[in-house]
Order: structure tokens, then sequence, then C-alpha cells
């Protein structure tokens, strides 16, 4: 006699797998879509009027789910500037400048700041807010601070390397040197509404962006002259 087929009451071991690995992601996805939302809130709201009811109702979720993942209004605000920040000095450091000839990694160092800035209007609101509120969330960061050194650094070998082959001059601050580039880039798009009521122009025009793109690397490299 055939033995009986056995059904075995526990599951294929490559769905059991697929299974385990949904749910270890989904604790990453919900804190993403959570950050996404936030971002999209505050920088349209700014911290004091945005809501995290709202931020709620923009994702899959719940109020008390945010604040199970990040314990507060302020500090889920916080992680928004960390990312926002983060996200900033990812893509100089994905420049590898080290490995360019110094001019030319200075060119790529003022153009990616410029187009970043350009491209992400939400940062540029988002930092025009902690301004406002003079820097609290900021400083209370356990990581901003030491990230952002990180381009001071960057500023600096650049400064030296281009002292050693004669490119750039001496006497220049590197904190002085990131003022100078991205107080332009910033000024741009912060003030671009206004501007544009006022004097008529677009500045999401490509033309007039690709004009004050290569002004901004032109008065930095003139700047920095021998």
């Amino acid at each position: 006699m055939d033995e009986p087929e056995r059904t075995s009451l526990m599951p294929d071991t490559t769905e059991a797998v697929v299974v385990s690995s949904r749910r270890s992601r989904a604790p990453e996805q919900t804190r993403r879509a959570i950050i996404d939302a936030a971002i999209a809130e505050f920088s349209e709201k700014g911290f004091s009027g945005g809501r995290v009811d709202d931020i709620a109702a923009r994702t899959a979720t719940t109020k008390r789910m945010i604040y199970y993942y990040f314990g507060s209004k302020e500090q889920l605000y916080t992680a928004v500037l960390e990312e926002k920040y983060g996200e900033m000095r990812a893509a100089e450091q994905a420049l590898h400048l080290d490995e360019l000839p110094v001019r030319e990694a200075m060119i790529r160092l003022v153009e990616v700041t410029f187009d970043h800035h350009h491209n992400h209007p939400e940062f540029v609101r988002l930092v025009a807010v902690e301004n406002i509120h003079e820097a609290r969330h900021v400083s209370a960061s356990p990581t901003i601070r030491g990230r952002n050194e990180a381009v001071i650094g960057t500023l600096r070998g650049l400064l030296a390397r281009g002292q050693a082959e004669g490119v750039f001059r001496t006497g220049v601050e590197p904190f002085d040197l990131h003022m100078l580039i991205s107080s332009f880039c910033f000024h741009r798009v912060a003030n671009r509404h206004t501007l544009g009521a006022i004097f008529g122009q677009d500045l999401r025009n490509p033309a007039i962006t690709a004009r004050q793109r290569a002004m901004v690397v032109e008065s930095v490299l003139r700047y920095l002259q021998p």
C-alpha cells in the first residue's frame, strides 16, 4: 500500500526566506516613507506649520507609528535636516576630487554645489526655516556638524594642493571660500520667486541657469587666482 502523501506544516524554505526578507525591510521602508513625507511637509510649511497628522496622511502609516520611529516632532524634523545635509555632502564625496587635477576638482565642486541647490529647492527652504529657528535643531543633531565639517576639510585640501602647484593664491580661508560658493547657490534658489517678480527673470530658465552656473565657477577661479 502506498504511503499517504505527507503535508508539511512548515513553509517552503525559499518562501520563508522571502517572507523574512520582506519583514526585515518593512521598518526601513516605513521609516523612509515617513522621512520623505516629512521633507515635503516641513519644506512647504516650515517646522511650526508642519503637522504630524498631515505627515501621517501623506503616508500609509499613523501618527502613533511616526512617534514610535522618531519620538517627537522635533526629532523627526532633526532627522529631516540630517537627511538633506547628508545628501549634499554625499554628492560632494561622490566626486572623488583627490583623483582629479586640482583646478578641475575645484570646478566640479562648485558645479555640484550649484546643481544640488538648483535641483533641491526643498533643501534650501529647510535651511532657511532652520535659520529662523536659530539652528536649534541643527545644534541638537549629533551628526550634522561632523558631517558638514568634511566640506571644509575638502576645501582645505584643494587649496593646499593648488597653492603647492602655483594654481591658487595663498591666504584663502576654507570657510570663506565655502561661503563664497554656497551663498550664491543658496541665494538664487531661496529668492527665485521675489527676484522673478521684481526683475522679471525666471531663474529656472535653462539659459539663465547655465549662465549663472558658469558665472559662479568663474568668480571662484578668479578669487583663487595667484
